[in-house]
C-alpha cells in the first residue's frame, strides 16, 4: 500500500473532515481514503443509474417506451 501525507490543509477543511468522519463512524484517515477513492474511481455507468431510478421496480417499463413509432419529419417543400 502507498502512503500519502497532506500538508498545508487549512483548519476549516480539517474540521470538516473530522465532522464528516464522525458522522460516518470512521477515522479521519479512512474518511480521506474514501473521498480520494470516490474522486478517482470510474463513474457509474449511466445505464445503471437509469435502471435504478426508472426501472420496472419503480413502476416504469422501459421496453414499452421504446415501442412508440417515430414521428413523420416536417416537409419544408410544401
Amino acid at each position: 500500500m502507498a502512503n500519502l501525507s497532506v500538508r498545508k490543509l487549512d483548519k476549516n477543511a480539517y474540521k470538516q473532515l473530522r465532522i464528516r468522519a464522525s458522522k460516518h463512524g470512521v477515522s479521519m484517515e479512512e474518511e480521506a481514503r474514501q473521498i480520494i477513492y470516490q474522486a478517482v474511481s470510474a463513474p457509474e455507468r449511466i445505464s445503471s443509474v437509469f435502471q435504478r431510478y426508472f426501472g420496472q421496480e419503480n413502476g416504469i417499463d422501459l421496453d414499452k417506451l421504446n415501442q412508440r413509432k417515430p414521428h413523420q419529419p416536417m416537409d419544408f417543400d410544401k
